[in-house]
């Protein structure tokens, strides 16, 4: 296997080979600033190449039996170098360095489920006997490997995001192309590297750092790529959807977190949960918490509480095992937070802790008196910004709530039944979290929105189902 030590360019992987190209892409440290690698980049006519493997790669399938074995093997291996996977997250995605290694340790579950669930693949036994035509035939189905995959991740969740997409395309008989996030490529070629350790065939995978225009736009264009699935900002997902034709694309896009806080709730955990999960990883998650709307009797109350835990966070170097908080991925990323909160304060919002900035770093920010028209409430700001907004009754919670093109997860707290069980029905939303944050998720479980904020459900088992067909077969005389 290729060493994947640092050099003075990180060569691409490439159906199974290790190349070095023309051009370049820089990774820096969010924190510092400072180099941390520079990466071979793809362009157009590497895409093919890949493609031309991966279509090869799948003249010659892979039983099910010897996927499951290649990704129990990579799960295990991804296990052994957990360490150094969340310290290559930390350093190229800007993550601290004890959520990495939640990621890492995530992506090791990814892959084991993804195994399982390729050991049953499995269709259905059709009753076709329960008409007089279907007389002396039997029938059943089969799930098929859709084809091609291209896969396209995003920055922020630069290993296990990786891992929802390689480990259910490969369970399901997919070879795969893969184009990670130009800002965080060094974890999905860590990841390249183990597949290859594990006994992966060439041909079956390829990692190719680049631009959309140059890799992306081929993975469009190309006719032998199947499907893509995509993750990553609402209006580059839906173009490519515009743009892919006939391919089958699989989008999870991004949110407006709402929380509801009824007056009942137990506010110290509701405050808890805010605190965490609007700031984790300065906010930079799909689901981080957005908009808190909280019962205006209790409002005051949680405001204090969420204050004090907000001011508790500690903010820093993602790299020190004590912090919480660390920077946003770039520049122009906290100037346009940093213009949202000032939009918004002009506007008549009131900063109740948090705003100012020091380089990357964005202290995590409470705002109050938003209105909904403001882009801190009306659209996803991923960044560490939240705002406590009161309501009088649970309608209006809901239609508060669902007053937003996304739809991806929603939550309540509250110790009544009641408002729970309404909440599950009246939310808008792909998952309702009950006396949870919306940021809430495990590995397993169907993830995904609804409206703008996608179109599928991830999760090994539901991207598989997505990444096969169904095929029918039919016997005669029988």
């Amino acid at each position: 296997m290729a060493t994947m030590e640092a050099t003075a360019v990180e060569r691409l992987y490439l159906a199974g080979e290790w190349i070095e190209t023309a051009e370049s892409l820089e990774v820096r440290s969010p924190y510092s600033g400072e180099m941390v690698a520079r990466v071979a980049r793809a362009g157009p006519d590497e895409t093919r190449r890949a493609i031309d493997a991966a279509e090869e790669a799948m003249r010659q399938p892979l039983p099910p039996w010897r996927r499951a074995d290649i990704l129990e093997r990579i799960s295990q291996l991804v296990r052994d170098r957990g360490e150094e996977l969340a310290q290559t997250i930390c350093a190229e995605a800007g993550k601290p360095l004890k959520a990495a290694r939640v990621e890492a340790s995530r992506a090791v579950n990814t892959y084991a489920l993804a195994a399982g669930e390729a050991r049953r693949i499995c269709g259905d036994s059709v009753p076709i006997s329960g008409t007089q035509p279907g007389d002396g035939h039997l029938a059943w189905t089969v799930r098929v490997p859709i084809g091609i995959v291209g896969a396209i991740s995003p920055f922020n969740f630069p290993l296990n995001l990786v891992a929802h997409k390689l480990a259910p395309a490969l369970a399901a008989g997919c070879a795969v192309v893969h184009k990670p996030a130009s800002q965080t490529p060094l974890s999905a070629l860590r990841l390249a590297a183990l597949s290859q350790e594990a006994g992966l065939p060439a041909g079956w995978l390829s990692v190719l750092p680049g631009s959309g225009s140059d890799v992306g736009d081929v993975l469009v264009q190309d006719e032998r790529v199947r499907m893509l699935t995509f993750t990553g900002s609402a209006e580059v997902g839906w173009g490519l959807r515009t743009r892919a034709g006939r391919k089958k694309v699989a989008l999870e896009l991004g949110n407006a977190s709402p929380v509801i806080v009824e007056a009942d709730a137990d506010l110290d955990l509701a405050s808890a949960k805010v605190a965490t999960h609007a700031f984790s990883y300065a906010g930079q998650t799909c689901v981080s918490v957005q908009r808190v709307y909280v019962q205006r009797d209790a409002v005051d109350d949680f405001l204090a509480r969420l204050v004090r835990k907000v001011e508790a966070l500690r903010i820093g170097d993602p790299a020190d095992e004590a912090t919480d908080v660390g920077p946003v991925i770039d520049a122009s990323n906290r100037d346009r937070i940093s213009a949202w909160i000032d939009e918004a304060v002009a506007s008549g919002a009131e900063i109740v802790t948090g705003g100012g900035q020091r380089d990357c770093l964005l202290r995590p920010t409470v705002l109050r008196g938003v209105t909904p028209e403001m882009k801190v409430c009306s659209r996803e700001i991923f960044g560490p910004v939240c705002s406590v907004i009161p309501y009088e009754s649970l309608e209006e919670a809901f239609r508060e709530a669902n007053a937003t093109e996304y739809g991806l997860q929603a939550a309540i707290f509250t110790r009544s039944l009641h408002p729970a069980v309404k909440a599950a029905a009246r939310l808008q939303f792909g998952s309702v979290m009950i006396n949870e944050a919306p940021e809430w998720r495990v590995d397993q479980m169907p993830y995904g929105g609804t409206k703008a904020s996608g179109n599928t459900k991830e999760g090994p088992a539901y991207t598989i189902r997505e990444m096969t067909e169904e095929r029918l077969i039919v016997l005669a005389g029988a």
